[in-house]
């Protein structure tokens, strides 16, 4: 039914006529509550529900009343909660009943993840962000968006009316041009080698690996300095986070491999994902990768289909071994595997010797860990992450667990 909507009404016209009704609604059942908060905002293609989660803790140990949501994981009141699978941002409703637990709970400060799909579909109506952050913009959400100058736009338009803006320096000229377009307020910048808040001059040391990282560290520090919080708190929190669940996280294991499941699931993300591995340094300052590195990707159905070539190219050419298999193909799996397959070719990809599809994901975590994998070796596996469902036939989830998946093969193999 919502496939057949889309086809007869534009998107604009569902926007204006259905989502924006809809996020009124859910301002006038609540409240507008973030009137009495002050609510940072981080949207970006990468990196954004990291950020919120350390831009939290940062507050928290300052010893701040704060409430947060993101797209994995919301903490209201001190009180965790799952914000449920397969969602972006969630409904007005949702989050309007967030914040306004947030003020019931008497918190100054709510930090919130926001999406393109929800700015464009006014899912934040209502709320007033003192705070917004852009952590990075590259190919994504083509799909939907159609070009990539609307997806920017839309990304902007979270640092309207917004007191201070954080930006990534290292956002290419074209896309930090929509600045001029859109925003008049006081803008602070972040990069990894050049902005206001950079690694250079502040030298962080973190126990997440990655520059993506380190980059997302700098934004949280710029949102700290706005909102007068002791610099060296901000910087020990940071230089303690332990990471969030799907989030680079280590799967411990007795077989001398280092085994790491990921969300990355735009090209952006999948090539930092792996050039942290690549690097000499990993979490806990261990070193990551000192054997080959095994990727194991896919791509979603009913999404963007133009990054699952690039995805492909830019797994090849990163890691010694490829094996591509389902995250969420809608019934679209060989669609989506020839597609990524023939990215692959570009940097030299050959089947059956360096590069490998097999359709079922858990078949492709046993065939990439107890046939591939030697000891000293790195296994990557990508694109779900913390999700807790995925979706083979385009109809109805299945419970699914990268995490328990990856353990079964383990205890499968040694007992």
């Amino acid at each position: 039914m919502k496939k057949l909507i889309k086809g007869i009404l534009s998107q604009e016209i569902i926007n204006n006529f259905y989502h924006l009704p809809k996020a009124v609604l859910a301002n006038v059942v609540y409240g507008s509550p973030t009137r009495g908060l002050k609510v940072i905002g981080v949207t970006g293609t990468d990196g954004k529900t990291t950020t919120v989660n350390m831009i939290y803790q940062i507050l928290k140990a300052a010893g701040k009343k704060v409430s947060m949501a993101s797209t994995i994981n919301a903490v209201i009141g001190g009180k965790s909660m799952d914000t449920g699978f397969h969602i972006t941002s969630p409904s007005p409703f949702s989050i309007q009943k967030l914040a306004r637990q947030s003020v019931d709970n008497e918190d100054e400060y709510l930090v919130l993840e926001v999406t393109s799909h929800a700015i464009d579909q006014y899912r934040f109506w209502g709320i007033k962000f003192d705070v917004g952050v852009i952590t990075n913009i590259t190919h994504e959400h083509l799909d939907y968006h159609k070009t990539f100058d609307n997806y920017v736009s839309t990304k902007f338009k979270l640092l309207k009316n917004v007191k201070f803006a954080i930006i990534n320096s290292d956002l290419n000229t074209n896309v930090l041009r929509s600045w001029d377009k859109c925003v008049n307020h006081r803008l602070i910048t972040f990069g990894f080698s050049k902005g206001d808040f950079n690694q250079k001059e502040l030298q962080l040391k973190l126990k997440v690996p990655g520059d993506y990282n380190i980059e997302n560290a700098l934004a949280s520090l710029a949102v700290a300095f706005i909102l007068n919080i002791d610099k060296d708190i901000a910087k020990k929190t940071l230089e303690n986070f332990q990471g969030i669940t799907g989030r680079m996280e280590e799967i411990k294991n007795n077989k001398g491999i280092k085994i790491f499941i990921d969300f990355a699931h735009t090209p952006n993300g999948l090539e930092q994902a792996l050039k942290a591995l690549r690097s000499s340094r990993g979490p806990k300052d261990q070193q990551t990768t000192s054997g080959r590195l095994i990727a194991v990707i896919g791509a979603e159905g009913d999404r963007d289909v133009e990054k699952r070539a690039m995805m492909g190219e830019i797994a090849q050419r990163l890691s010694n071994f490829v094996v591509v298999t389902a995250v969420d193909p809608r019934g679209q799996l060989d669609a989506i595997n020839k597609q990524i397959a023939a990215g692959a070719q570009k940097a030299g990809a050959a089947p059956d010797r360096n590069f490998f599809v097999i359709a079922d994901r858990e078949k492709a975590f046993d065939f990439a860990i107890n046939q591939l994998a030697k000891r000293g070796d790195t296994v990557g596996i990508f694109g779900k992450g913390h999700e807790t469902s995925m979706n083979l036939d385009g109809k109805k989830e299945i419970p699914w667990s990268d995490k328990e998946a990856v353990v079964s093969c383990l205890d499968n193999k040694y007992g």
